[in-house]
C-alpha cells in the first residue's frame, strides 16, 4: 500500500491551511552543557494552544459537512482545535471528553459552542462514545492522530520548521498517539534526525518499537491527559520505524524541571505534556553531540493558573 504521508500531500496540505493557522515562532535558549543554542519552536502559540489545530483544519477545510457536524475523542487539545475548526467553519461539534480531562482544556472547548460529553475513564473510553455517535448521526469524524488528513496536517509543522531551522541536525518531539511525529516524520524522511521523547508512565511508542509492533501500555501521569495514548497510531508506526531514531523517555518531575524552567528562564508557561520534549534535553535523556544543532518542539500550553502554580512550588 502506497505510503499517504508524502511531502507532496503535506505541500498541499500546508497551501489549503495556511489562511487558518499561524506561523508560530522560533526563539534560542542556552542550557548548560550543551555549546550550542537550542531552537524552540513555539507552537505552543498556535490557535487554541496547541499543534492540534492544523490536524483539524486539514481534516474540515474543503470538506463537505453534514448536518450533524463534526465528532471528535480528546484528552483536551485536539477537542479545543477541532471545536475551533468548526466554530470557524460555521457548523457544529460534538467533543467526546474522558474524566481525566483537564478542566481548563474543557473550558477552552465549550467556549467554542462545541457539545461536550465527559463520559469514561480514559480517551479510548471517549472514542467509543464517539464512534457511536457518528455511526448513528453521520457526523465527520476529526480523528486525534489516526488519520490521514491529520497526519497531513501535523505534517505542516515539519515543512515550516525546516523553512526557518534549515541547518538543525536534530528534532525532538513529545510522542502521545503520535500523529504529530507521524506527521513530521512524513515531512523530513530521514533528512535530520528524529527522537520522540515520552513520559515513562505513557510509552506507547517507545514499547512498540521495542516489540517491532505496535502493543498497548496502561498510561497515566501527570502529562496522561495529553500524551497518554494506550497505543501508537496504526498509520504513524511505519514511519516510526522508517524515521524516528528512537524514543527517550523522561519521568513526571523531569516534565515539572522542564516547566519551571521555561517559565525561569523564558517567561513561557506550558502544560505537561508541552514540555516534556524540553524534558529530555534538560534531563540528560537525550545528549547532544559537540555542535549538533537541535530544535524542540513546545506542543502545547493549556493549563490554568492554579495547576501551573502548584507546578512552580513543588
Amino acid at each position: 500500500m502506497p505510503d499517504p504521508i508524502t511531502r507532496a500531500a503535506i505541500e498541499a496540505t500546508a497551501e489549503k491551511i495556511a489562511p487558518y493557522v499561524r506561523r508560530t515562532p522560533v526563539m534560542d535558549v542556552m542550557l548548560s552543557g550543551i555549546a550550542t543554542p537550542v531552537a524552540l519552536k513555539l507552537e505552543l502559540f498556535q490557535h487554541t494552544g496547541s499543534f492540534k489545530a492544523r490536524g483539524a483544519f486539514s481534516t474540515v477545510i474543503g470538506r463537505d459537512i453534514p448536518k450533524a457536524g463534526l465528532a471528535a475523542a480528546s484528552g483536551g487539545n485536539h477537542g479545543a482545535a477541532a471545536a475551533y475548526a468548526a466554530h470557524v467553519a460555521g457548523v457544529p461539534a460534538h467533543i467526546f471528553v474522558p474524566a481525566i480531562a483537564a478542566p481548563a482544556k474543557v473550558q477552552r472547548i465549550k467556549s467554542y459552542g462545541a457539545v461536550i460529553e465527559q463520559d469514561g475513564a480514559t480517551y479510548y473510553d471517549a472514542l467509543e462514545n464517539c464512534n457511536r455517535f457518528i455511526a448513528a448521526s453521520g457526523a465527520l469524524s476529526v480523528h486525534a492522530y489516526d488519520a490521514v488528513p491529520t497526519l497531513l496536517g501535523q505534517g505542516t509543522l515539519g515543512r515550516e520548521i525546516q523553512q526557518q531551522l534549515p541547518y538543525i541536525d536534530t528534532l525532538l518531539v513529545a510522542v502521545g498517539g503520535g500523529g504529530l511525529i507521524g506527521g513530521i516524520a512524513g515531512w523530513y524522511r530521514g533528512d535530520v534526525r528524529i527522537i520522540g521523547v515520552e513520559p515513562e508512565t505513557c510509552n506507547a511508542l517507545h514499547a512498540s518499537l521495542a516489540a517491532g509492533a505496535r502493543v498497548t501500555v496502561k498510561p497515566s501521569g501527570v502529562a496522561a491527559d495529553s500524551l497518554g495514548a494506550s497505543f501508537a497510531g496504526e498509520l504513524m508506526f511505519p514511519l516510526a520505524q522508517k524515521f524516528i531514531e528512537r524514543v527517550a523517555l523522561v519521568d513526571d518531575e523531569e516534565i515539572r524541571m522542564a516547566q519551571r524552567w521555561l517559565w525561569d528562564h523564558a517567561r513561557i508557561i506550558t502544560e505537561p505534556g508541552g514540555a516534556t520534549a524540553f524534558a529530555a534535553l534538560l534531563s540528560g535523556a537525550y545528549r547532544p553531540q559537540k555542535d549538533e544543532r537541535v530544535c524542540v518542539i513546545l506542543c502545547g500550553s493549556n493549563t490554568d493558573p492554579e495547576t501551573f502554580s502548584r507546578v512552580m512550588i513543588t
